[in-house]
């Protein structure tokens, strides 16, 4: 299995020297709306032999056009083979673009990139000229009408706070432009212009937008008032901005808000509870957190017994810490805290010791109680005692005198447990017979040992006997209603560590990161192949009744994978023949397997190639990338495996869509998003053969940042100057997770599309996690100082130190978001921290080493990565042992 790789970039790359059609080498202007005028740049993206690639790069100076076309003429002999990003046809020595279905209509000032690869018999001569829908680009500004623009019109100012709009002209000025930005005297007075209210555009920044700052003050009244701003400039239509209060005097009586109100702390560590102030407070408000001076005195505040609360930050929970210290008794002691404040009602806290020294009760541990047997098969369920005996126990295993006689215990019918080996699971297995019937019978296993409280396991028969091949209708979201697949594999790795039972039992995703993997597993936590997980799925599907099980298989083999990292390159190469063998050797046996009758009662969410298609966009100066675009091996393999697994009706493919900070940038994020859909539109069904995409696979980006917005300002810079977010339009997951699905839509994909967001490594909990905004005043120590994510730098990808488990597997958790999922198993390593020899096809990718210094797309910055990583996908018991440790929501 291979990691996520986070390529981080913001511009595109070029490959070749661009040709100016008409005019030679010129700077592309910005233009505002004038008529039809356009510029284009030629560029070879390769050559070789007697063939090359062209991209055509189109830039629309003038009005928005409509069902825009490009035709050029190319040299004799020059002979079109294959062509993207609209549609391409050859008359003779004429060459017709015309625009794709999904984005027929070129705005103003807008790209758009078409490529082809052509074959010639003598010359490969450039084109140099062009025309857009008849109309010769040549590159030329017809003069634009100046107008304001004004962004947002609607803005919310948080009272006692301030909002921000911008200002830019739309055309260059012959000379220097004043805009005023002045408050009606009408509306709410304490809406006022306390920054920008006169603004200068030059010839040189008039593109450039300058801010105008809206202040509200702090008022006693309880209302969101407005008032009109009028941004003006002589001889200029003005525009109207309208400011709304967001009003922070609520109404009521004060008081304190604590949560929860009974905290269970485990021996030897520590537990948190959360305080804040009802309403806003005319001053500072001090609340105290102390422990009674009766109960268990190994129960103490630990953090924050004085908290202070302003008229800013009375809302912002502020965390209070409990410890409990280790001890020698068995008992679970209690002591109650008392919050208060003067003059207010207190709150009282009843803090738990989770004891960690056992008791003298000894019990039967079954894991699980309710087991699916397949028909012909077997199954286990596991047994151990709970604490040490004094003597060697006997457990039998004993199954019912009623029920499906076809359920017998073939093997653990008696156990022997020690002294030495009594915390140690040992199996018992069920079988069922082959039978002739179609019911899914039952029957009861009594664990029992003398003297001890008996434990039943209901054994479920998985009958194979039925009609195969009868499947649900095609679902919306496959997650909604469904139960995910437990791994065992992963699921008896996390048992194995410290306190990883709390998550043992979550779903995880299947990783088929090889040929070989189809059939035997892979490293880490994938021993089996996928009719053996197939297999079990149905198991658990029977188990869950009538609840359907989902599981997810992340298809992850294409030639050149992942072509810009080295820590989870594949087997396959495109030299290689690797794009024949990715369809006939890796997917069509995906396919034919997936789509066995039998394992029609399943939901089977296909994840598609992790960091594959935006290299294309982002990365193609990485001769492994630019030979994934020059021969469409990327584009081809995606398309061709979205179109088999759509094909089984109860597959649902969702693509890999990178992460915010990989496709913020509007240079990659439109562009992206195009590919996309050009991609899915030439798979065998269209565009219909996506239910959805994923961000942030295998990824530590936080899915929200609570404490800053990226539209704020700090001092009079933008949050999205600071170094952190380095002009990305974007700060976490689900914001951008949002945002691309409604592009997505717009570039033509159904908008029933759902995304799903991989939050199995993005807490940032534990001691570090802020617990609210910064109150500096130097931007980049604001975003620091605020930030949940607490990567060195957002383009550090391997084994990240801090990191902590996220949110846990949930369907429908945000408008758009069709899950939260956990597709990379926590404690499967990102990549090696050393070179390690291995046949897996894996390198050594310095971003894995805590050593290492950086490079251009981590600013070069430290790695952040933890020490002693094993090679991407195997376990690494250092990194699961952190992420529980750093859990937000806690565990």
């Amino acid at each position: 299995m291979g990691p996520h790789k986070s390529s981080w970039r913001r511009a595109l790359t070029a490959v070749a020297v661009t040709l100016l059609a008409g005019v030679g080498l010129v700077a592309s202007p910005t233009a505002a709306n004038a008529a039809v005028a356009c510029q284009v740049t030629f560029t070879k993206t390769w050559e070789g032999g007697n063939g090359f690639g062209a991209q055509v790069r189109l830039q629309n100076l003038g009005d928005p056009v409509s069902n825009w076309r490009i035709t050029y003429t190319v040299a004799a002999g020059q002979s079109l083979q294959n062509g993207w990003e609209g549609t391409w046809s050859q008359s003779g020595s004429n060459i017709t673009i015309d625009a794709p279905s999904y984005a027929p209509n070129l705005a103003a000032n807008a790209v758009v990139q078409p490529g082809a690869n052509f074959t010639f018999s003598s010359s490969s001569t450039n084109p140099t000229a062009f025309s857009l829908n008849g109309t010769p680009c040549t590159g030329s500004n017809p003069q634009p009408t100046q107008s304001l623009v004004v962004t947002p019109t609607s803005v919310s100012v948080p009272e006692g706070g301030t909002a921000t709009y911008s200002v830019r002209l739309n055309a260059q000025p012959t000379s220097n432009v004043t805009v005023t930005s002045t408050a009606a005297s009408g509306g709410d007075a304490n809406l006022t212009v306390s920054g920008g209210a006169s603004l200068t555009f030059t010839s040189a920044n008039w593109q450039t937008p300058q801010n105008v700052t809206v202040a509200a003050s702090e008022d006693a009244d309880t209302t969101n008032g407005t008032r009109t701003i009028t941004v003006a400039s002589a001889g200029l239509t003005s525009v109207s901005v309208t400011a709304t209060e967001a009003d922070n005097d609520t109404t009521g009586t004060q008081s304190l808000v604590v949560t929860p109100t009974s905290v269970s702390v485990p021996e030897g560590g520590t537990a948190t509870y959360s305080v804040r102030l009802a309403i806003a407070p005319s001053a500072n408000v001090t609340v105290t957190n102390t422990a009674a001076s009766g109960g268990d005195a190994n129960l103490t505040v630990s953090g924050g017994a004085s908290l202070t609360f302003t008229p800013a930050n009375f809302a912002t929970p502020q965390n209070v810490t409990l410890a409990a210290a280790e001890d020698t008794d068995t008992t679970n002691g209690t002591r109650t805290i008392t919050v208060a404040s003067a003059g207010l009602t207190s709150v009282s806290v009843t803090a738990t010791e989770a004891d960690n020294d056992t008791t003298g009760t000894q019990s039967l541990v079954v894991t699980p109680t309710s087991v699916g047997v397949p028909e012909g098969g077997t199954a286990t369920y596991s047994v151990r005692l709970a604490i040490a005996p004094s003597a060697n126990v006997t457990v039998t295993n004993t199954a019912a005198s009623g029920g499906d006689a076809n359920l017998t215990v073939s093997a653990g019918a008696s156990l022997t447990f020690t002294p030495a080996n009594f915390a140690t699971p040992q199996n018992v297995t069920l079988a069922a017979a082959e039978d002739t019937d179609q019911t899914n019978g039952t029957r009861t296993i009594t664990v029992a040992s003398t003297g001890l409280t008996s434990v039943s396991v209901t054994a479920t028969e998985v009958d194979n006997d039925t009609t195969p091949g009868t499947y649900e209708p095609h679902q919306d979201n496959p997650f909604a209603g469904a139960t995910g697949y437990v791994n065992p594999d992963w699921s008896a790795q996390a048992a194995s560590e410290p306190g990883g039972s709390a998550v043992a039992n979550v779903s995880t995703g299947v990783w088929l990161d090889r040929i070989a993997a189809i059939t035997s597993g892979s490293a880490g936590s994938n021993s089996k192949g996928l009719r053996d997980h197939l297999d079990l799925a149905l198991q658990q599907d029977a188990a869950n009744g009538a609840t359907k099980t989902i599981i997810q298989v992340v298809i992850y083999n294409l030639p050149n994978r992942d072509c810009s990292a080295l820590a989870s390159n594949g087997e396959l190469l495109i030299a290689q023949n690797g794009l024949n063998r990715y369809k006939t050797e890796y997917i069509d046996v995906i396919a034919a397997i997936m789509a066995d009758p039998k394992y029609a009662p399943l939901r089977i969410a296909a994840i598609i190639e992790i960091d594959s298609l935006p290299n294309l966009i982002t990365n193609t100066n990485v001769a492994k990338c630019q030979e994934a675009q020059q021969t469409g091996a990327y584009v081809q393999g995606v398309a061709y495996a979205l179109g088999k697994l759509h094909a089984i009706p109860n597959v649902y493919n969702y693509v890999d869509a990178g992460h915010h900070g990989w496709l913020g940038w509007d240079t990659n994020f439109g562009p992206s998003s195009q590919l996309f859909s050009s991609t899915a539109n030439s798979a065998t069904g269209g565009r219909a053969t996506v239910d959805g995409f994923i961000t942030n696979t295998a990824n530590y980006s936080a899915l929200t940042e609570p404490y800053f917005t990226v539209n704020g300002t700090v001092n009079g810079q933008q949050i999205r100057q600071s170094s952190w977010v380095d002009w990305n339009f974007y700060i976490d997951e689900l914001s951008f997770a949002q945002a691309f699905r409604q592009r997505l839509i717009q570039d033509g994909f159904s908008s029933n599309i759902g995304m799903l967001i991989d939050t199995s490594r993005n807490g940032w909990g534990g001691s570090a996690r802020p617990t609210g905004p910064s109150t500096s005043t130097d931007l980049n120590t604001f975003v620091n100082q605020s930030r949940i994510d607490r990567r060195i730098h957002a383009g550090n990808w391997c084994n990240q130190s801090g990191a902590g488990l996220g949110e846990r597997p949930r369907a429908n958790p945000a408008t758009g978001i069709d899950a939260y999922v956990w597709i990379k198993p926590p404690g499967e390593s990102d990549g090696s921290s050393s070179a390690i020899p291995n046949d897996e096809g894996k390198g050594f990718d310095r971003m894995c080493d805590p050593t290492y210094g950086g490079n251009e797309r981590n600013g070069n910055s430290a790695t952040g990565a933890l020490a002693n990583s094993p090679l991407s996908g195997h376990w690494f018991s250092a990194q699961f042992r952190q992420l529980l440790q750093n859990a937000y929501p806690p565990l």
